[in-house]
């Protein structure tokens, strides 16, 4: 007796509970065409059923109890009379209840490997697959678009090899004796390079790799403009064409073309090609458009004169550090969607952007070294902060994670002194947005003394808050933006000048009735050109700087490849990567093969490297949010077990882990244990090595610069003109080499005890600035000055209704 026929002899009310109740609310939602009211009249007029008057309103009445529903009463009462799921399949048909007709015809199957899009090079072997649970005997068969595929009844359907003719959209459709369910659409692109690269194009399977590089074109007005980029992948890639660093409108496929171009479309042009896992950049090319007519008459003239050069960067990268898992201070939340979220935007940038969750002091010294080797002359440089924090003398300092209680600038680092190395380095624009408390910490008693800060028209910060205040984090459920970045992520993309548009960010803030006279945004700048973070990057040449500093964002962000195991039980197991922070990394396992005669099969990670101190109850979830993974969630494959691994700068080695597998078989009734070793290297941030200690000053010191850019006379939001005040640096030549730059005096460590000696195996006060990995000291630089700053706190967004009850918590201990 096969299981269709069991299941529609099958009385309704022994359905399973999860099918009446979807069946009751299909019923209860639709209107009177084909809801509860049309089934009981089409129900009563057949005579193997009584449904009367009194009846239908009973079952109205069912509205009225907490959890009443008219449909469910009405399918016990067709239950009570020996309705089957036949009959009530026959009703439904009747009724043209395409929804609930397909609730009832699924019973059991399940697909639990969905196939997925993929854009693929021809000549390779390509694989979909499509798996499905639930019965016994099931089986398969593909489509393309309407038509069957001639051999497509298993569950992967194997293209070897594929060909540009199988391009297009497939799907499966999972058949159990009369029951079907269809996959979900996948697309095949087919990428044929072999007339331009011949053989030697290496793609790495599933990693997304761009083939076609778009070329430079020199053409007349009124061409055709024609540029493509094609990439492999899978998920499938997607595209945005970009113009002079800025995207084009409705520029989303693999083709960009303009008909009856003019010297307006002059220009670079360079495409973005992503998906759910990363993303990659096509060269950059120029299109150059002759002026010359055909009758040799010189378009020139169309040209505005007197109109503004936009103007550029050399390139773009930016530091985004979120501190919340404090040791001995208010743990925060916010900061992990704000870095989340402002990481995504600056992208769309063009910033090279480096995220980092939770950093002890020498990790965060370390971090900011590493975003200081990707400067040079011209580049944008932003640093956002998101933390506990505060303001002494002018000066701010940025808390870490393992700061001890109370701290002081021992324990912090100072953003001015960051701001002196990033000067020294030329940049065309220094922007800092700081999301802390500004208050002044009454334990730190050091009085700044440093060199003042060189003169240059390209600082802007800002402060979530104003001077000598409190930045304020609103606890509430779930997770959402701090007040900052709540109000900054729905201006950053508009092509403004950045001390405009944080204007307009202060004017929004202001607005919010929660902070509203608590915490207002606070903006100083000597900023003198029209500089804003949409400008567009021109590189000046491919220089050995910009491809050490491309080569070093790039090690940062490498994910290892997917890979398949296969085990000697014939069992295949998928390992797939997803980065959610530079230094936050998802493992998902699923299994996409195993024996008829295994019942059971279950994967899962375990042991990993000590470095990272993973829990293993916290691993192997169902769901990326019981992993923590509550941002990365929606761009994962479902049904797969999700690892998230957290802190992975403090790897000191390679990244290693076991795979298990346990699986039972019919002819046994103990489970069988499989294990094999995977290691990965190095992960993403942990290329770079920050864990290593650094030879630390005892505090990040700055002197008070009344007109330095960070020194408003005001603390309102504002923006100050250039600064024109000179700065003297006559200061001995040891006294200008510690790290990042700032002069520390001759005396012993202030604990919370009193005073420490100075040990000879790790000197707190070196004049050096800091020791590379190998254990030597780092070439003396120039000297260095600081600048205060500040930031705000992390604020999660509540809704009116709950404002009354908010408990504000503030980042200053």
């Amino acid at each position: 007796m096969s299981d269709s026929y069991q299941f529609n002899s099958l009385n309704i009310n022994a359905l399973k509970e999860p099918i009446l109740k979807k069946l009751s609310e299909l019923l209860d939602k639709t209107n009177s065409k084909n809801g509860w009211r049309k089934l009981g009249e089409i129900a009563g007029n057949d005579r193997r059923f009584r449904v009367s008057g009194n009846d239908m309103e009973n079952c109205s009445l069912k509205v009225l109890e907490l959890e009443g529903s008219p449909s469910r009463s009405l399918l016990w009462l067709l239950g009570d009379q020996g309705c089957t799921v036949k009959y009530l399949l026959e009703f439904l048909e009747a009724m043209g209840h395409v929804e609930a007709i397909q609730c009832l015809k699924t019973p059991g199957i399940k697909i639990i490997i969905q196939p997925q899009s993929q854009a693929v090079l021809a000549g390779q072997t390509v694989r979909l697959g499509c798996h499905a649970a639930g019965h016994s005997n099931i089986q398969y068969q593909w489509f393309k678009s309407k038509e069957e595929v001639p051999h497509g009844n298993s569950p992967e359907l194997v293209f070897n090899p594929v060909h540009v003719n199988d391009s297009g959209f497939y799907i499966c459709r999972v058949n159990s004796g009369g029951s079907f369910q269809f996959s979900q659409w996948a697309q095949l692109e087919v990428c044929d390079i072999t007339a331009v690269y011949g053989s030697m194009f290496n793609s790495t399977e599933g990693r997304l790799k761009i083939a076609i590089q778009p070329q430079t074109q020199k053409l007349m007005i009124g061409d055709t403009l024609d540029l493509e980029c094609g990439a492999v992948g899978k998920p499938l890639p997607k595209y945005q064409w970009y113009k002079n660093g800025a995207p084009l409108k409705d520029a989303t496929k693999k083709r960009y073309t303009m008909h009856d171009i003019t010297l307006g479309h002059q220009g670079k042009y360079c495409c973005r090609v992503s998906n759910e896992l990363e993303h990659l950049w096509s060269r950059e090319v120029e299109i150059v458009i002759d002026d010359i007519n055909i009758f040799g008459d010189s378009y020139s003239d169309s040209v505005k004169p007197g109109c503004a050069e936009r103007i550029d960067a050399t390139d773009k990268v930016a530091l985004l550090i979120g501190n919340m898992s404090y040791t001995n201070h208010p743990k925060l939340k916010a900061p992990m969607v704000d870095v989340y979220d402002l990481t995504n935007l600056l992208r769309q940038l063009n910033f090279k952007v480096v995220s980092l969750l939770d950093l002890t002091e020498s990790e965060m010294r370390n971090a900011v070294d590493e975003f200081l080797l990707l400067l040079d002359k011209g580049v944008y440089g932003l640093l956002y902060y998101a933390g506990h924090g505060y303001e002494n003398y002018g000066n701010s300092f940025m808390v870490p994670v393992d700061a001890p209680n109370p701290y002081r600038s021992a324990n912090c680092l100072c953003v001015q002194s960051i701001l002196k190395l990033m000067q020294e380095k030329e940049t065309g624009l220094n922007v800092f947005l700081l999301d802390m408390c500004r208050k002044r910490n009454v334990y730190d008693d050091i009085i700044p003394n440093v060199e003042a800060l060189r003169v240059t028209a390209n600082i802007v910060f800002g402060y979530a808050t104003c001077q000598d205040a409190e930045a304020f984090e609103l606890n509430s459920t779930g997770f959402t933006n701090g007040v900052f970045i709540k109000f900054l992520k729905k201006r950053l993309l508009e092509d403004e000048k950045i001390t405009v548009l944080l204007d307009k960010v202060a004017e929004d803030m202001g607005t919010f009735d929660p902070t509203k006279g608590k915490q207002a945004l606070e903006i100083r700048s000597s900023l003198s050109e029209k500089r804003a973070l949409t400008d567009p990057i021109q590189s000046s040449g491919c220089s050995e700087e910009i491809m050490a500093r491309n080569l070093q964002w790039e090690k940062a962000h490498e994910l290892p490849e997917s890979m398949c195991l296969e085990f000697d039980c014939g069992v295949q197991i998928k390992l797939g990567f997803a980065a959610e922070f530079s230094n936050v990394m998802v493992i998902y396992t699923s299994i996409v093969k195993k024996p008829e005669d295994m019942t059971s099969c279950e994967a899962y990670v375990t042991n990993f490297t000590p470095d990272l101190d993973v829990d293993p109850k916290e691993t192997n979830k169902v769901t990326p949010e019981e992993t923590g993974s509550y941002l990365l969630s929606k761009s994962l494959p479902e049904h797969c077990l999700y690892t998230r691994l957290s802190s992975l700068q403090k790897l000191k080695g390679q990244l290693s882990f076991t795979v298990c597998l346990q699986g039972k078989f019919n002819s046994m009734d103990d489970l069988v244990d499989w294990r094999t070793e995977v290691n990965i290297g190095k992960p993403l941030i942990a290329k770079l090595d920050i864990h290593r200690m650094v030879r630390r000053n005892s505090c990040l010191q700055t002197c008070h610069m009344p007109h330095s850019p960070s020194h408003s006379p005001t603390h309102s939001p504002s923006h100050s003109p250039g600064v024109e005040t000179r700065y003297h640096q006559h200061y001995p030549q040891h006294y200008q080499n510690s790290y990042l730059g700032v002069y520390h005096h001759n005396h012993p460590l202030m604990t919370m005890g009193g005073t420490m000696p100075v040990d000879n195996e790790c000197c707190m006060y070196s004049n050096l600035s800091s020791y590379n990995q190998e254990g030597e000291p780092y070439a003396v630089s120039a000297s260095r000055v600081n600048i205060p700053i500040e930031t705000t706190a992390d604020i999660n967004e509540l809704q009116t209704s709950f404002i009354d009850s908010l408990e504000i918590n503030n980042r200053y201990l």
